[in-house]
C-alpha cells in the first residue's frame, strides 16, 4: 500500500515538474524577445554609449539562461515518460498469481524494473544538476525575479524527493521485496514438486557407475533451469538465505524419505544387544551396503544439486548448504555405529568386523575426500578419521595377540570324548577366513598402514609368520591337552581326532599355506595314533583269549573277555571320532582284530559255550556292538565345511572365552 502511494505522489510530482518545466519554456521564448528589444534600445539611445555595453551583455546572458533550460528539459522530460513505464511494471509484480508457472518472464520483469529505477534515478540526477545551474545562473545576473526562481527550485526538490523514492526502490524497496518474496515461494513449491526420493536395490553386487550417475541426477534440467534462475536473481539482492533455508529443509527430508524404506533400527542398537555372531556380520553386511547408498547415491546427488542450484554464489554457500544436508540425512548415525563397533570388547571375530568396516570405508574413500573434502564438512571428516584409526589400531592389535590368546588357553580341559577342542576348529576355520582373498588384502594393507603410523617397514610375509605363529601355538596346546587324559587309550582318540582334523584342512587356504609335507605328516600321526589306540584297548582284551594260561579254563578266559569288553565298551561309549570315514576304518579294524578270533574261540570250545550260552556274546552281537562305538556325537562333528560344525551356541562360548582372555 505504501508503495501504491509513493507512486501517486509521484504522479501528483509529474504534473507538478511538468507545469515547471512549461514555465521554463515561457521563459526562454521570452528570453528570445527581449533581446531583439534591448538591441533596438542599444540603437536608438546611441549618446548613452555606457549604457549599450550592459545590454549587449545581457543579450549574451539570455541566451545563456536560454542553453541551461534546454539542456534541463531532455532529462526531465525523460523522467515523466519513465514513470508510465514504471507504473505498467508495477502492476505485473504487484499480481496476485504465483509466478513459478512463467518464471523465467517474472524474473525478466523485474530486471526490467530494476533498469527502469536505475534509469529514472539517473535522469532525475541530471535534470537536478541543469537546473541547479539555472537557479545559480539567474541568481547570479538578477534575469527572473524571485517568483519563478522559487518555482524552479520547487522543481528541483520534487526531482529530488522523485531520485531518493527511485533509490530506495532500487535498494529492496517494498515493491520490490514483494517481488523477491514471491519468488523464494515460487523455489520453495518448484522444489517440494520435484522431490522424489531415490530408491534402494538390495543387491549384494556393488553399485556399477551408471546406476549411481543416474540416481545423482534427481531433478529434470528445466526444473534445474529454474532453479538456479530464481537463486542468481535472488543473489542481486542479497536474500539467498530463505532460498538456502528452505532448500535444506526440502532436500533433506527428502534424503530421509530415501532411507526411510530401510530398516535402520540395528544403527540404534548398542553392540552387547546382538545375540550371537551370525546377527553381528549380518547386520555388518547390511550397514555396508546401505552406507554404499547413501553415499554413492543420496548424498552424491544432494551434493550434486547443492552445486548446481547454489554454485553460482560467490560465498560458496553451497559447500554449507550440503553439509547440513549431509548431517540431517543421517550420515553421522552410520560413522557412529561403526565407532561403537570399533570401541568394543577385544575378539577374534571384532578382527573380522573391523575389516569389514575397513573395507568399506576405503571402498568410499574417493567418494568421501569428494563429498566431506570442505571445511564445511568437518564434523564427518574428523568422526570419518577417528572410525579409521580407530579400526586400523583396533585390528592391528588383536591380529598381533592371536598367538598370546591361543597360548592362553593351554591351561583349559581337553574335550571329555576325545573329539577336536572347540577352539581348534574355530582357530583353524578363522585363519582360513583371513587367508581367504576377501579377508588377505585388507588386513594386509591395515597392517602396511599401522606400521606406517609407527613410522616402521612393513615386511613382506607378516601375515603369513603370524598365522604360522598362530599354528604353532595349537600344536603345542595339543600335546599340553592330550597328557591331561587319565586313560591313554582316549588321549590316543584325541591325538588321532585332531591330526585328522588338520589333515582334512587340504584344499583350504590354511591346508595350502601350511603345504603338502605338513598336512602328510598330519595324516601319518594319524595313522600312527590309530595304532596306539587299538593295541593299547582292543589288543590288550584279544590278549586275554589267544595267550595260553594254565592256572585259567577256557570258561574262565572267555568270561574275561566278556567281562573286559563290556567294560572297555562302557568306556569308550562315549568317545567320538570325528570324521565318517576315519569312523568306519577303525570299526572296520577292531572288528577284524576281534571278531574273527572270538569267533574261532567260541567255534573251539563249543561245549562250553553251549553251557552258558546267556553269559557270553554271540559273534554277531559282538560285531554289533563294536559298530555302534564313535558314533554318539558324530553328527556334531560332521560337516563339509571345516570350522562350520560349531553351533552358534558353541561358536559364542569359544568367542566369549577368548573375548575373556583377550580383555584380560
Amino acid at each position: 500500500m505504501a508503495e501504491v502511494q509513493s507512486f501517486d505522489n509521484l504522479l501528483a510530482c509529474r504534473n507538478l515538474l511538468k507545469a515547471s518545466v512549461d514555465n521554463s519554456t515561457a521563459l526562454a521564448l521570452a528570453l528570445d524577445k527581449t533581446g531583439p528589444r534591448i538591441a533596438e534600445l542599444d540603437q536608438k539611445l546611441t549618446f548613452l554609449e555606457m549604457a549599450i555595453r550592459p545590454g549587449g551583455s545581457k543579450n549574451c546572458t539570455f541566451a545563456a539562461v536560454r542553453d541551461h533550460i534546454s539542456l534541463a528539459l531532455g532529462p526531465s522530460a525523460a523522467v515523466l515518460k519513465i514513470l508510465d513505464s514504471i507504473r505498467e511494471l508495477e502492476k505485473s509484480l504487484l499480481s496476485d498469481s504465483l509466478p513459478h508457472s512463467d518464471i523465467f518472464s517474472y524474473i525478466s520483469t523485474i530486471k526490467q524494473f530494476e533498469d527502469a529505477i536505475k534509469f529514472f534515478t539517473a535522469n532525475c540526477n541530471l535534470a537536478i544538476q541543469w537546473l541547479e545551474g539555472v537557479i545559480q545562473f539567474l541568481e547570479g545576473n538578477s534575469v527572473a525575479d524571485d517568483r519563478y526562481i522559487s518555482k524552479v527550485k520547487r522543481s528541483v526538490a520534487i526531482l529530488e524527493e522523485l531520485q531518493a523514492t527511485g533509490e530506495q526502490a532500487g535498494r529492496n524497496g517494498e515493491l520490490l521485496s514483494g517481488a523477491f518474496a514471491k519468488l523464494e515461494i515460487s523455489f520453495k513449491q518448484i522444489l517440494t514438486e520435484s522431490n522424489a526420493p531415490l530408491g534402494f536395490t538390495n543387491s549384494s553386487s556393488p553399485w556399477t557407475a551408471e546406476q549411481a550417475h543416474n540416481a545423482a541426477l534427481p531433478l529434470p534440467g528445466p526444473i534445474l533451469r529454474k532453479l538456479q534462475a530464481i537463486v542468481e536473481k535472488l543473489n542481486t539482492g542479497n536474500r539467498t538465505n530463505s532460498c538456502i533455508s528452505v532448500f535444506i529443509e526440502v532436500r533433506s527430508l527428502n534424503a530421509k524419505n530415501s532411507l526411510r524404506a530401510l530398516d535402520l533400527d540395528y544403527l540404534e542398537n548398542a553392540v552387547e544387544e546382538y545375540d550371537n555372531v551370525q546377527d553381528m556380520e549380518g547386520c555388518i553386511h547390511e550397514w555396508s551396503k546401505h552406507m554404499e547408498f547413501i553415499v554413492k547415491c543420496v548424498l552424491e546427488s544432494e551434493h550434486m544439486l547443492c552445486k548446481e542450484v547454489f554454485g553460482s554464489l560467490a560465498s560458496g554457500a553451497w559447500t554449507g548448504c550440503f553439509a547440513k544436508i549431509a548431517v540431517e540425512s543421517g550420515i553421522l548415525l552410520f560413522l557412529r555405529f561403526g565407532m561403537s563397533i570399533a570401541e568394543s570388547k577385544k575378539s577374534p571375530t571384532k578382527l573380522l568386523h573391523l575389516l569389514n568396516i575397513f573395507s568399506v570405508l576405503e571402498t568410499l574413500r574417493m567418494d568421501f575426500n569428494k563429498l566431506f573434502g570442505g571445511e564445511s564438512c568437518n564434523e564427518i571428516k574428523t568422526m570419518t578419521r577417528d572410525l579409521v584409526t580407530k579400526v586400523v589400531n583396533g585390528a592391528s592389535e588383536i591380529f598381533w595377540e592371536l598367538p598370546l590368546q591361543v597360548e592362553l588357553e593351554r591351561r583349559s580341559s581337553p574335550p571329555s570324548d576325545g573329539g577336536v577342542p572347540r577352539l581348534v576348529s574355530f582357530v583353524t576355520d578363522y585363519c582360513n577366513r583371513l587367508l581367504d582373498d576377501n579377508y588377505r588384502p585388507i588386513l594386509t594393507q591395515v597392517l602396511r598402514i599401522h606400521q606406517g603410523w609407527k613410522y616402521e617397514k612393513y615386511e613382506e610375509g607378516l601375515v603369513t609368520n603370524q598365522i604360522y605363529s598362530i599354528v604353532r601355538e595349537i600344536a603345542v596346546n595339543l600335546d599340553a591337552w592330550s597328557k591331561a587324559y587319565e586313560r591313554k587309550a582316549l588321549s590316543y582318540i584325541f591325538m588321532m581326532n585332531n591330526h585328522c582334523h588338520f589333515t582334512s584342512l587340504k584344499g583350504t587356504k590354511l591346508g595350502n599355506l601350511m603345504g603338502d609335507s605338513w598336512l602328510n605328516a598330519h595324516g601319518n600321526y594319524k595313522e600312527y595314533y590309530s595304532a596306539l589306540y587299538l593295541r593299547e584297548t582292543w589288543g590288550k582284551i584279544l590278549a586275554s583269549l589267544t595267550q595260553d594260561n594254565p592256572d585259567s579254563s577256557p570258561k574262565m578266559r572267555l568270561m574275561a573277555f566278556n567281562e573286559a569288553f563290556d567294560d572297555m565298551y562302557k568306556k569308550q561309549f562315549n568317545w567320538v571320532v570325528i570324521d565318517e570315514s576315519l569312523t568306519n576304518k577303525m570299526h572296520k579294524l577292531v572288528v577284524q582284530a576281534l571278531v574273527p578270533a572270538y569267533s574261532s574261540y567260541l567255534q573251539k570250545y563249543r561245549v562250553v559255550v553251549e553251557h552258558r550260552s546267556d553269559v557270553f556274546y554271540t559273534v554277531q552281537s559282538l560285531e554289533t556292538m563294536l559298530n555302534t562305538l564313535f558314533k554318539a556325537k558324530q553328527v556334531k562333528y560332521t560337516s563339509s565345511k571345516i570350522g562350520s560344525h560349531l553351533t552358534g551356541e558353541q561358536r559364542n562360548a569359544v568367542i566369549d572365552q577368548l573375548r575373556f582372555t583377550l580383555t584380560a
